[in-house]
């Protein structure tokens, strides 16, 4: 006697699944767009400036609004660090070693943490979009077994009663596919520009590096 009641709670369950995962999907894709957009905006800011230093020190002195963007901070950390092995080497063990490659050490983690934020929410596309047709499917399977259920009950097999409740099964899997789809799109393009904004980052620490060492804080 429960079988009419379980099997439509879990139809219509897959059904706001699916609604949820289309939810999040298209915030992630506005939120990460945006997110993207404005990196590459306060990135292009910020180099524009910052190249155009005469040296180190000027640089260090630019206004705190200079510094916004993956970018920026990956040199704010760097600038910090150059700052602080002037004025602790020898007194605290984090600057005991070579100092380049406790530099390169500090901008990679600044790097990492940059790259955690660009990364976040990626990976909930690729599950959604690859999780969203199961789901579906799921529902559908469930809704034709409660289709025969219903039509076996009937005892009528005409074509009007057969495809109507099966009609309305594969309605889920439609879902699913059209939930899936955009996840799975932009997920990809997401990671491309991720990549992109990665590789950005390791060539601005090999700059960095550079201008460190002409400037005399590193020796080669």
């Amino acid at each position: 006697m429960h079988f009419h009641i379980i099997p439509t709670a879990i139809i219509d369950g897959t059904l706001y699944i699916l609604i949820l995962f289309s939810v999040v999907t298209w915030t992630l894709i506005i939120f990460k767009s945006w997110q993207f957009t404005n990196n590459g905006i306060n990135n292009k800011r910020f180099n524009s400036v910052f190249w155009e230093q005469a040296d180190l020190a000027s640089a260090e002195k630019l206004p705190d609004n200079v510094f916004k963007g993956p970018q920026a901070r990956v040199a704010l950390q760097g600038l910090n660090w150059l700052y602080h092995n002037s004025q602790f080497t020898g007194k605290k063990l984090k600057f005991l070693g070579a100092p380049a490659d406790l530099l390169e050490q500090s901008l990679i983690e600044q790097m990492q943490k940059e790259q955690h934020t660009i990364e976040s929410g990626i990976t909930m596309l690729a599950s959604i979009g690859s999780t969203a047709p199961f789901v579906g499917l799921l529902g559908t399977v469930l809704g034709i077994m409660h289709a025969m259920h219903d039509i076996t009950a009937s005892g009528s097999t005409s074509l009007d009663v057969v495809a109507g409740p099966i009609g309305d099964a594969l309605v889920a899997t439609a879902v699913g596919i059209a939930v899936a789809v955009p996840a799975v799109l932009a997920y990809n393009f997401l990671l491309r520009q991720a990549k992109k904004q990665r590789t950005g980052l390791e060539n601005f620490i090999s700059s960095f590096m550079h201008i460190a060492f002409c400037s005399g804080f590193l020796k080669e």
